[in-house]
């Protein structure tokens, strides 16, 4: 028989965070383009998704390298020139594909939770 462990919560949320961040940048920037430091303190300021520089600008130049986002550099009021990010119309067609898939699959883990009856005890 298999032991099941409980995570510590920051181990799991780091774990969902691995899977989903990319997507939740590629939702910021739906909106319109932003500078990376901006991305940042989005990210930051939702519980859950604690995350830095050092997570957020490797990941946007993955998105750059991988054509889901493009850049423009722009003069800053307040320093050095920033690099701004927008949206490619592929970064746009990976969100809506993620859109799609995350509202199935959030379903079924709802599905499962709620069969279990755990699901109402821990909703805020």
């Amino acid at each position: 028989m298999y032991r099941m462990i409980e995570a510590p919560r920051t181990a799991l949320l780091a774990q969902l965070r691995r899977g989903t961040l990319e997507y939740c940048v590629l939702a910021l920037l739906h909106s319109g383009e932003r500078y990376g430091l901006d991305l940042v303190r989005q990210l930051s300021q939702v519980d859950g998704m604690m995350t830095g520089e050092g997570t957020v600008y490797p990941l946007l130049g993955r998105l750059r390298r991988d054509g889901l986002v493009a850049t423009t550099w722009r003069e800053s009021p307040s320093g050095p020139p920033r690099r701004y990010y927008h949206l490619t119309p592929t970064g746009q067609q990976a969100l809506d594909a993620f859109a799609t898939e995350w509202a199935r699959f959030r379903d079924a883990v709802d599905h499962f939770l709620d069969a279990g009856g755990h699901h109402e005890r821990h909703r805020r």
